[in-house]
């Protein structure tokens, strides 16, 4: 009878750890930068334009004094800082794929980089809005299990680029799904249900018998 194995925790060493920001990102294509800065943007963009018909308005029923021409400078100082913000955000943006895992990096006061595994991966769907579709973008939406909503989406991909990182993932996801029964896959399909009735059938077949 084999003994189990003793149960180790030896420490690991944290110089000795490699260093995940080696890994070559790749940077979004060049469509998404108009695509971010629109986007950041277009909000406020509405709040000036609003700000702006008030307050030219001749026939206002009220008097709105200065606070139309405050919201329009506001709405504006707004604007040229996310746009600001979403500009330099594109720029910097980048992923990666690795032997068994998606890197994604943003952000630009707070910069974030986000590591997710092909094992946790459950489904994989790309999509792209109007805006996106009119400058050549998609983006890669990826859940895992228990998830509603994504838990990572690659923005800034072409549409080429985007269906070949969609496709790699699946296949990335196929290969890592586990055989529990140990058989072959052919051997587990060949099978039917009618080969082997369920138990409750036979006893129900008894009880009339009698």
């Amino acid at each position: 009878m084999n003994e189990p194995d003793e149960f180790t925790n030896v420490q690991v060493d944290h110089d000795t750890l490699p260093d995940y920001r080696r890994v070559s990102i790749h940077p979004v294509t060049p469509a998404f930068v108009p695509y971010a800065v629109i986007s950041a943007c277009g909000f406020w963009l509405v709040v000036v334009a609003v700000a702006a018909g008030i307050h030219w308005l001749p026939l206002t029923p009220w008097d709105a004094g200065r606070w139309p021409l405050l919201a329009m400078t506001f709405g504006m100082v707004l604007m040229l800082w996310f746009g600001l913000i979403a500009w330099l955000d594109a720029r910097r943006r980048g992923w990666a794929l690795r032997e068994h895992d998606l890197v994604y990096r943003y952000g630009v006061i707070w910069r974030k980089t986000v590591i997710l595994p092909f094992a946790r991966i459950q489904h994989v769907e790309t999509t792209s809005g109007p805006l996106e579709r009119w400058l050549g973008l998609m983006r890669v939406k990826c859940f895992t299990a228990g998830g509603v909503s994504s838990d990572l989406t690659v923005e800034g991909l072409d549409i080429a680029a985007a269906r070949k990182v969609r496709q790699y993932l699946l296949e990335q996801i196929q290969d890592d799904q586990p055989d529990d029964s140990g058989d072959a896959p052919e051997a587990r399909l060949s099978g039917s249900i009618d080969d082997e009735e369920p138990e409750h059938v036979d006893e129900a077949r008894d009880d009339r018998s009698d």
